[in-house]
C-alpha cells in the first residue's frame, strides 16, 4: 500500500502512521556491504566492562566482528567515553584494532563528538555496524543519530551490553522503533562475506566455528 493513500483515514491526523517510516528505513537499508560500511566500536572500557551483563559472551562476538573486519579490510572507528573516569579500552578489544587510536568523547552519542564525525564522514560510507556498551545509552544514541543522518544503522545485539538486562532490552526496542536494524554478529559477518568458497570465507568461517 502506498503510504500516501493512508492520509485522511480516521485517526491519522498527521498523515501516514509513524511506523511506516521505520518500515521504509528497513527496506532502504538492504544487506550490509563490506564496501560501504564502517564498524563502530563504542566504549568497551576498563571500568565499565566488569559490570556489563553477559560480558564474556559479548566480547567473543565483538572479537569475531573485529577479526572479520580485519580480514575484509572494513574500517573501524573506536570510541572511549570520558577515559579519565572510565578508563581505557580493554586489551581484548584494543589489541584487535590495528593502529588503535580511539576517539575520546564526553557526549553519549558518538555523533556529538566532532572528531568522530570527521573520521566517519572522511570514509564516505553510508552504513554503520555498531557494537559496544552501554546498549541503552551510548550505543542507542549513536545508532539513532546516524540513522537520523540518513546512514543505514545496524546494531549487532549480541556484541552489545548494559549493566542491567532490562536496560539492554529497552535499548534495543528504542533503536528498532527509530529505524535501526538489529542483527547479530554472525549475521553481519555473512552479509559482509556474501559468498562461500573464497579464501576470505575460509578464514572467517574458521573464526565462526572457533567462536562456537
Amino acid at each position: 500500500m502506498d503510504p500516501a493513500s493512508l492520509k485522511g483515514q480516521r485517526g491519522l491526523t498527521m498523515g501516514y502512521p509513524p511506523f511506516l517510516d521505520t518500515i521504509k528505513a528497513h527496506m532502504k537499508s538492504g544487506l550490509i556491504s563490506r564496501e560501504n560500511s564502517v564498524l563502530v566500536v563504542v566504549d568497551y572500557q576498563d571500568k565499565l566492562m566488569p559490570h556489563i551483563h553477559g560480558r564474556d559472551a559479548i566480547l567473543r562476538k565483538a572479537a569475531l566482528l573485529l577479526h572479520t573486519a580485519g580480514v575484509l579490510g572494513i574500517p573501524v572507528i573506536a570510541t572511549e567515553q570520558y577515559p579519565r573516569g572510565l578508563g581505557s579500552t580493554i586489551a581484548e578489544i584494543s589489541g584487535l584494532i590495528p593502529g588503535f587510536s580511539p576517539v575520546e568523547k564526553t557526549c553519549f552519542s558518538c555523533m556529538g563528538e566532532p572528531e568522530f564525525v570527521r573520521r566517519f564522514e572522511a570514509l564516505g560510507r553510508k552504513q554503520a555496524v555498531i557494537i559496544g556498551v552501554e546498549t541503552h545509552v551510548c550505543v542507542a544514541q549513536t545508532a539513532l543519530d546516524l540513522a537520523g543522518r540518513d546512514i543505514s544503522s545496524f546494531v549487532a545485539a549480541d556484541a552489545c551490553g548494559s549493566r542491567r538486562e532490562q536496560d539492554y532490552t529497552l535499548g534495543l526496542r528504542r533503536m528498532e522503533g527509530g529505524g535501526v536494524i538489529v542483527s547479530g554478529a554472525e549475521g553481519v559477518v555473512f552479509e559482509w562475506l556474501r559468498h562461500a568458497g573464497t579464501e576470505e570465507f575460509k578464514k572467517v568461517s574458521g573464526l565462526v566455528k572457533a567462536e562456537g
